[in-house]
């Protein structure tokens, strides 16, 4: 069984492969070669924690390199074509009409992928990697308008949320109002909306609060139109996105699944490599702005690791209730069989990466290094941050948010424009905007949260910390 489940999932990936590498391969349609194998791949551009397996993958050509590799030993062409969406919902639909072979997703909609697809045997579906994780659950977040008077989760309570029903944003929401004693379904008022619909009604004031995954909290707050309200990774529950494939396809198509899973290996290796040049490449593919990409796939932020690791699959079973409680699990699986790694650890031994190191791994393969040029220390990842100064091709390394808020008051000083800088809540683990961060001053030393809520935790075992706003802080170190 686990033979012939690694034959269908290697067909999935390489068929995810031909897929991605759509910049360099035309659609079937446009090769006029009739006895190309088509391979249709879904993806969502706007969603950072999937580039390896979408955006990046696609933009660098990781795809179609490897199906040439594949072309060239066996003679079978491959014609790829790349579908887009803001969303896992509608890939799901088109893998189960089995109009789409691979896409990735988040978590909760790779069960509902799982659950629906898996009605038939003719179209069920196979997740075949990660493409992104978070260990504590940052990749989803709630934003409220920049003047709303919430300061916690808890005052949202009577509010009006948007929220893609069935996401992994909405899920993190449910789970907190829950944590917070509000009932999701009664406690709130609910506005099922796409993420670009709920971003207009947010800044409209058609609704009090967004609740979403990736990058969209991260845009709205980035360009003043939200405030951060509540940080995912204060439920401390690891969160994902995977690639998943039809297993037919992936059993009459091995090749592409496994050029595809090796080419997301490649684009993996090439955004830890020079992850500021991988978030440029994004943001020219994805409309969105550099300064947030990098925000989630620069040091720190999304893990890229596509190992399937245990905590994450035991995060899909915790997740099975709450999707059966929305009526959005119409039939059970196997998440034993929906999930193999097989083909995974197939293509790092053909790689020649080890793939037991992989999942052992705990932290992110992708820290901030070097030596801090204002304090002029070597950096410490734990809690160093980053300055993007305009015109420059590389970030500037801060040892702490004091040295930070140092090197940016230097900045201005000498006339430089700062076009992000980047911190690390330091009880969340979170990599956050600096200027858009909740600051302390303790003593002499600063810290900066990325939510209201983190800081008073942290107060509450640092009683000698204090208020202070980012423009004050930099007044004061200054001085």
């Amino acid at each position: 069984m686990r033979t012939r489940l690694r034959h269908r999932q290697l067909a999935a990936l390489t068929a995810t492969l031909a897929v991605a590498l759509g910049s360099a391969a035309c659609s079937l349609e446009d090769s006029g070669d009739s006895d190309a194998v088509r391979v249709v791949v879904g993806y969502q551009s706007k969603t950072i924690n999937t580039v390896t397996a979408g955006t990046l993958l696609r933009a660098e050509g990781q795809f179609e390199k490897r199906l040439a590799e594949v072309t060239e030993r066996t003679g079978q062409k491959y014609a790829v074509e790349w579908q887009d969406y803001d969303t896992g919902a509608p890939i799901t639909t088109g893998m189960v009409a089995g109009k789409i072979d691979i896409g990735s997703m988040g978590d909760y909609p790779l069960l509902i992928n799982g659950s629906r697809a898996g009605a038939e045997e003719k179209t069920r579906t196979e997740m075949l990697s990660v493409a992104g994780s978070s260990p504590r659950g940052s990749l989803n977040m709630v934003v409220v308008p920049p003047d709303s008077p919430a300061a916690t989760i808890a005052d949202l309570r009577g509010k009006s949320i948007s929220a893609s029903v069935g996401s992994a944003g909405h899920g993190t929401l449910v789970q907190a109002l829950d944590r917070a004693g509000i009932d999701p379904t009664t406690g709130v008022q609910m506005q099922n909306q796409q993420p670009q619909v709920g971003a207009s009604a947010l800044e409209s004031g058609k609704v009090d609060a967004l609740a979403q995954f990736v990058a969209w909290p991260g845009l709205l707050v980035f360009q003043d139109k939200a405030r951060l309200l509540y940080d995912g990774a204060q439920l401390g529950v690891p969160t994902l996105h995977g690639v998943v494939a039809r297993s037919a396809y992936a059993q009459e198509n091995p090749d592409v699944v496994a050029a595809f899973l090796r080419a997301q290996l490649d684009s993996a290796a090439s955004l830890t490599r020079d992850p500021l040049a991988a978030a440029e490449r994004v943001a020219k593919n994805s409309g969105l702005p550099a300064e947030v990409v990098y925000l989630y796939n620069g040091p720190g932020g999304t893990d890229f690791n596509p190992a399937i690791k245990s905590n994450l699959v035991e995060a899909l079973h915790n997740d099975v209730p709450y999707l059966k409680s929305i009526g959005s699990f119409p039939h059970e699986i196997d998440l034993d069989t929906f999930v193999d790694p097989g083909p995974l650890q197939e293509t790092f031994a053909s790689a020649g990466v080890d793939y037991s190191e992989a999942v052992s791994r705990n932290s992110n393969a992708s820290v901030i290094r070097g030596t801090d040029p204002v304090c002029g220390v070597e950096v410490d990842p734990a809690t160093a941050g980053e300055i993007w100064l305009r015109g420059r091709e590389r970030t500037q390394p801060a040892a702490d948010p004091t040295c930070l808020l140092r090197a940016i008051e230097q900045a201005r000083r000498q006339g430089k424009e700062v076009r992000a800088a980047y911190i690390s809540d330091p009880q969340l683990g979170t990599r956050w905007f600096a200027d858009k961060a909740v600051w302390l001053r303790e003593g002499n030393r600063y810290v900066a949260f990325t939510t209201s809520d983190s800081a008073q935790q942290y107060r509450a075992t640092h009683p000698g910390a204090a208020d202070v706003t980012y423009e004050q802080a930099l007044t004061e170190v200054a001085s």
